[in-house]
Formats: structure tokens, C-alpha cells, sequence
């Protein structure tokens, strides 16, 4: 795997108190993002409290200090609805606050903005302990994929509630923070994402895998991972992909992921390759081994998917924001479409159905902009933020009166 992080000690270790209610080996961006984070944080000299709900990979397990500076505590976790796969963490306060008291932390992180992360708010806030947060999850407009679209209100205004009472919110893009701001959210500042692109390269092309698909050396794939759900847009990349083979029959479909709309999905494109959820070694195989990347949710805070898509090697097409908006520059190293335009959308993808040549550039300019973004780079900012924010014990007591007031 690509060095993410960087083994040295920071002048201070802080001890980071991380509260997430998704985790490695759960298959989704948030958890692949946050167990980097943790990896990356535990090498640098930090220490890190991870808190999150108990899993079923958990059942019949004690916690256990696994790796020197890391610990774990396991909370209560009820499924989210319309999301089986991912829980809502529950946790009671005196219960984090007699583990803060016996082991402060200097600076809480929270993931997540379920209960735990309201739990972990409100007694961090008795200690006199900062609060960050990270902003993954476009809840606000999920609501409205799963006939809850008139609270689409209430949830933003919860999401404000939380994040505005924390010292910094970090979000991936320029334009995510642009957007947030508009909404009322204060104190937002941009921790980018990164890529690692020792294990997504276009060097794990696999021609057993394409032979599988029924593949000659000069036949197209078209690929698509992540959720198969609602807020994905999957009718478009479904549209998009069904209008590229009236041109080019011999286009292959290759899907790789799961979720509520799979079993709809496979009974209506039998002639797809459905290959269920993949990760590592084989997720990158998939990669390398398509030609195009059609990717037409407009749900994503950022989209790690593109930037894998991109260190692997291919033609990506997507709408005009998020992680496309700030990697790629329209013709040169990707397409993207204005959003919400789905003419334009299928368009960009027809364009590449039709043209061996574009494909074969984009292709390449995409590696080569994948290459500039590291994991570490953006390690250091964040790290940069934690210390800014850190409050050492010995400073508690100057800011509990003003943690209480909030409170």
C-alpha cells in the first residue's frame, strides 16, 4: 500500500479521542477514509481513543489494545433505517465522561453526527475539551431518496445545530464549504482527501478478469462503483450506458457494489456484470481492468470513487461537482457535465463511446492527476488543525466555564 502516512513524531502527541459510527472492514468511503485517518495519526506518535458501535464482525469479542497508542471502546449500535448495513451509535454520557475523566483526551474528532457523536459533543463540552468534526454525508439530501424529503429542513438544521457547536468543521472541497455557508454552518475549513495509488493503478489490469467479462483486447468497459440506492442516480447511469451501446453494441457494463436497489437492478439488466461489494487488491483489479467510469450520483460530499477511478486509469464521466469539480478540468483529464443536466451527462458518456482516441487520453492525463494527490499531504493539514484546536488538561479549567455555557 502507498505510504499515507509519515513515520516521525510530532513535536506534541496528542491524545485524539475519535468518534465514528463507521468503521473498517464495513465497505463504504467514510470507514476507508477514517481507518487511514487512524493509521496515519497512530504513526505519526499520536494517541487515538477510537469510539464506535459494536459490529457484527465484533460479536463474541472483548476490545483490546491491538496497536501500541490505540484503543477502542465499543458502544450499542442500532441500525439506521433504509441503511441496514450502518448503524447509529448509542452511548451514555456518564459513561464518556468517567472514561475522559480517568484518560483525558486532548481534543475530541468526531465522524459522524448520529447520537454518539451528540453524546461525545456534549460531554467533551463539560470537560473543556475541543470538539472538530468532519462533514462525509449529504444526509440533508438523502431524505428525499427515501420518501423523507419534507424533513429534508429538519435535518439540515440538526446537522447545523451539531457542527456550529464545534470549534472546526472540516470539509473536503471549496465547494462543499461554499455550500455549507449558506446554510448557516460557521467555522468550516477544507481538509482535502487523498489517493492511494500504489493500490489503484492501471498496473492491475486484468485480462483474465475482462476474458470473464467476455472481453477482446479492444472492447469498452463501462464501470460503476458504490451503493446501489437511490441516492446514487442509478436510472441515469443505467440510461447512459443502454444509449452508448445503440452506437457501440460491443460495450461491456461492469457494477461493483450492493445495496437496496441491487436485486431491482440485476432483474432488469440481466446483460450487466453485477460483481457485489469488492475491496482491495480485487477492487483494484475492477478498476484497472474497465475503460470508463460513469459516475452519476449527485449525493456526494466528495467521492472517493472518482479519485480511484482516476489514479487507475480512467475515462471518467461525472457531474460538475465535488471531487470532479476540484481534480478534473473538463476534456483534459475527465468529462463532467453541468449538474442536474442529465442530456449533457449521457452526451459526455456517447462521446466516449464513440471516440477510441479521447478514450485513450483522458486515460492517461487521469493517472497522471492522481499522482499529485497524496495521502500524506493531507495528513498534515489535518494534523496541523488538531494541534491548532488541542486543549491540554492543563488549560481545562480556563475553558470549562465556556463549555458549559454552551452546553
Amino acid at each position: 500500500m502507498q505510504s499515507t502516512v509519515r513515520q516521525r513524531l510530532p513535536q506534541t502527541a496528542l491524545r485524539i479521542a475519535v468518534v465514528t459510527e463507521t468503521y473498517p472492514p464495513e465497505i463504504n468511503g467514510v470507514a476507508r477514509t477514517v481507518g487511514l485517518m487512524v493509521d496515519a495519526l497512530l504513526a505519526r506518535g499520536h494517541q487515538v481513543d477510537l469510539i464506535r458501535p459494536r459490529q457484527s464482525s465484533d460479536l463474541g469479542r472483548t476490545p483490546a489494545r491491538t496497536l501500541e497508542g490505540f484503543t477502542e471502546t465499543l458502544t450499542i449500535g442500532l441500525p439506521i433505517p433504509k441503511y441496514p448495513e450502518l448503524q447509529l451509535g448509542i452511548a451514555r454520557m456518564q459513561g464518556l465522561l468517567k472514561a475522559w475523566r480517568r484518560s483525558r483526551p486532548d481534543v475530541v474528532h468526531l465522524i459522524t453526527e448520529g447520537p454518539l457523536g451528540w453524546c461525545a459533543l456534549r460531554a467533551a463540552r463539560k470537560l473543556g475539551i475541543a470538539v472538530v468534526s468532519d462533514f462525509h454525508t449529504n444526509f440533508h439530501d438523502y431524505s428525499r431518496h427515501y420518501g423523507f424529503g419534507w424533513i429534508a429542513g429538519l435535518v439540515t438544521g440538526y446537522l447545523r445545530a451539531l457542527h456550529t457547536r464545534t470549534d472546526q468543521t472540516f470539509v473536503p472541497t471549496h465547494e462543499m464549504r461554499d455550500r455549507l455557508h449558506a446554510l448557516g454552518f460557521k467555522d468550516l475549513s477544507i481538509v482535502g482527501r487523498g489517493i492511494d495509488t500504489q493500490l489503484f493503478s492501471p498496473q492491475k489490469r486484468s485480462a483474465e478478469l475482462r476474458r470473464s467479462w467476455q472481453c477482446e483486447n479492444d472492447t469498452l468497459v463501462a464501470l460503476y462503483v458504490g451503493r446501489l440506492a437511490a441516492e446514487k442516480n442509478l436510472h441515469l447511469f443505467v440510461e447512459a450506458v443502454r444509449a452508448a451501446r445503440r452506437s457501440r453494441p460491443d460495450l461491456r457494463v461492469v457494477i461493483v457494489g450492493d445495496g437496496p436497489m441491487g436485486k431491482r437492478l440485476r432483474a432488469e439488466n440481466p446483460d450487466f456484470h453485477f460483481a457485489g461489494m469488492r475491496t482491495g487488491e480485487d477492487l483494484a483489479a475492477y478498476y484497472a481492468s474497465a475503460d470508463l467510469f460513469v459516475f452519476p450520483s449527485l449525493s456526494e460530499t466528495f467521492g472517493n470513487v472518482t479519485m480511484e477511478a482516476l489514479a487507475s486509469g480512467l475515462a471518467v464521466v461525472a457531474f460538475d461537482y465535488a471531487a470532479a469539480r476540484e481534480h478534473i478540468v473538463h476534456g483534459h483529464n475527465g468529462l463532467v457535465a453541468a449538474r442536474e443536466d442529465e442530456s449533457a451527462f449521457c452526451k459526455q458518456v456517447l462521446r466516449l463511446a464513440g471516440s477510441k482516441q479521447d478514450v485513450h487520453r483522458l486515460r492517461q492525463l487521469a493517472r497522471q492527476t492522481a499522482e499529485r494527490l497524496s495521502w500524506g499531504r493531507v495528513f498534515d493539514d489535518l494534523e496541523r488543525s488538531l494541534l491548532k484546536f488541542a486543549t491540554p488538561a492543563s488549560d481545562a479549567a480556563t475553558d470549562c466555564a465556556r463549555a458549559v455555557a454552551m452546553d
